[in-house]
């Protein structure tokens, strides 16, 4: 099927291939990926209880009954400000030694970073997404393919 935009050439001649990653790049990252997750999550309760409570205190208890899904909310700003920020990565895979960059290699903007939390969350309701990975050349999850990111060791 050609497209007009294009100038009469196929959808496939639209689509841009990053340029291949080096394997010292990917080596190990599934693994610390796990732990990184772990530990943001950890970040991201901690942060979300937190703010829970010293809210449902500040209103005397009354916005403690509205306030339980903080979790997204502190989830979606702490993923986009982490990944889009200096150091291209939240505490937890900073403390796996990744970074998060866009498949172009630029920096990700918060959009791509908080899109890319928010299709992380989505992607835990069915867990059998997450292994394509397995199979991805550039261990790669889908919401990873679909935000446009890719997840690599820091260099040296």
């Amino acid at each position: 099927m050609s497209d007009p935009r294009l100038g009469g050439q196929p959808w496939s001649s639209a689509i841009v291939y990053a340029p291949r990653l080096p394997a010292i790049a990917l080596a190990g990252v599934r693994s610390r990926r796990i732990m990184a997750v772990v530990l943001d999550l950890i970040i991201v309760s901690l942060l979300s209880f937190s703010l829970w409570l010293g809210l449902g205190f500040l209103s005397l208890g009354l916005l403690w009954f509205v306030l339980p899904p903080l979790f997204p909310i502190v989830a979606f700003f702490y993923n986009g400000l982490t990944i889009s920020g200096r150091r291209k990565a939240t505490p937890g895979m900073r403390a796996m030694d990744l970074e998060v960059r866009l498949t172009s290699g630029a920096p990700v903007p918060f959009l791509n970073a908080a899109a890319h939390a928010v299709l992380f969350y989505v992607s835990w309701m069915f867990p059998p997404i997450l292994l394509i990975s397995l199979v991805s050349p550039e261990k790669r999850c889908l919401h990873d393919m679909l935000a446009g990111l890719v997840v690599t060791r820091r260099p040296d």
